[in-house]
């Protein structure tokens, strides 16, 4: 993989968990909202490489320890993700410099 697929499918990932956020705050914002049914982000793989988060409705209420625990987790693929483009990039100017040498 290069250093660009790597760069995009970081970065799918970073969309997909913000995504992720997104959801949870929506979610907790219309958790007393009469009749609201809580939004589920999943995340599924696509062909070129990285992931797309899908949102999509349930049927269950809006349950905070759930959107804190989805919160969480997103937090963390979301560093995850941030470091392997951190390390990305560090080895493209390695690289670079070793060239230009």
């Amino acid at each position: 993989m290069s250093i660009s697929g790597v760069t995009s499918t970081v970065l799918s990932g970073m969309r997909a968990q913000t995504t992720r956020v997104s959801v949870v705050a929506n979610n907790i914002a219309n958790s007393s909202t009469p009749g609201y049914a809580r939004l589920n982000t999943s995340l599924t793989s696509v062909e070129s490489g990285g992931v797309q988060a899908v949102v999509s409705p349930t049927a269950s209420d809006v349950d905070p320890a759930t959107e804190l625990t989805d919160l969480i987790e997103a937090e963390q693929s979301y560093k995850a993700n941030a470091v392997v483009f951190e390390t990305g990039a560090d080895m493209w100017e390695m690289l670079m410099s070793i060239k230009r040498d």
